[in-house]
């Protein structure tokens, strides 16, 4: 049985539930429309940093933010001459829900759509006229995060989007986790070099590592219980971060659709020509 409700305490939030599977999922619109929980049975899938979320002017630590208009830091936090910050505006900003809904048969799911629509605020840092749609739906141990980006303006735009997802992994723990890659190189941003890629020392003080070969749009952390999350993405998901930080009880496995700095570079950047739009997914699996 699906179900959609709201609470109000300590945050707003979207709590979508499938109770035969045990599964439960919140989405804080006002939040920059981010998953903020996600767990099955009693098992965290998602980790989170309350206080940072219940502080609107700290970058929330925790959940799944939404990474637009661009993922990852661009070069001197311009795009061009115009300044952004890193992993975009998305974030930071209030999202509208425009629907609810919960299929009862064993084939549907709990639902909400999110929406967030370009600004005078926007435009200042992204000249294009824009829409983009977040569907988020809880399906046994599955939550699956459908988007819809529009082009509403007369001119092609550019399209960078990522999640960053923090999986709860314990510290202590980190040790015998694994993390699905055929990748062998990376980008190490903690050295800002390049180098060979023969795995993850999940222990080391900070990880930050783009994979540049990483050859698929799927990977899972494998944990030392033998579960996994498991992350698939549609095909626009070519790039892919692994960040973690000592003593802290998470692991970010990130999808984008393109490395760091696209909207500058152009590397592996998407376009869509005027008033078009493109769907794109990820889902997020405990098994």
């Amino acid at each position: 049985m699906f179900e959609v409700s709201e609470k109000a305490q300590p945050l707003p939030v979207v709590v979508l539930r499938d109770t035969s599977a045990g599964s439960e999922a919140e989405i804080a619109p006002g939040r920059g429309g981010m998953a903020t929980r996600f767990s099955v049975g009693d098992v965290p899938v998602l980790s989170m940093d309350d206080a940072t979320l219940l502080d609107p002017t700290k970058n929330v630590r925790g959940g799944v933010p939404v990474l637009f208009p661009t993922a990852g830091r661009l070069k001197d936090d311009r795009y061009g001459t115009r300044e952004m910050k890193q992993h975009g505006f998305a974030r930071n900003l209030p999202w509208e829900i425009v629907d609810r809904s919960k299929d009862g048969d064993r084939d549907g799911g709990a639902r909400v759509v999110l929406a967030l629509a370009s600004s005078a605020e926007t435009r200042e840092r992204f000249p294009f006229d824009f829409r983009v749609e977040l569907t988020y739906e809880l399906r046994g141990a599955t939550l699956t995060i459908a988007q819809r980006y529009e082009n509403r303006g007369d001119q092609p735009m550019p399209l960078h989007a990522g999640f960053h997802p923090y999986f709860h992994v314990p510290d202590g723990e980190k040790a015998r986790t694994t993390i699905e890659t055929r990748a062998t190189r990376a980008f190490d941003n903690v050295t800002k070099a390049d180098r060979a890629f023969h795995g993850f020392d999940l222990t080391q003080k900070e990880v930050d590592l783009h994979l540049h070969d990483h050859g698929s749009t799927q990977s899972a952390i494998v944990l030392p219980s033998g579960r996994r999350i498991e992350v698939g993405a549609s095909d626009e998901f070519t790039h892919w971060v692994v960040w973690t930080v000592a003593g802290k009880d998470f692991i970010c496995l990130e999808p984008w659709t393109a490395p760091g700095n696209a909207l500058n570079t152009g590397d592996r950047l998407l376009w869509l020509p005027p008033h078009q739009s493109r769907r794109l997914w990820i889902a997020i699996t405990l098994r």
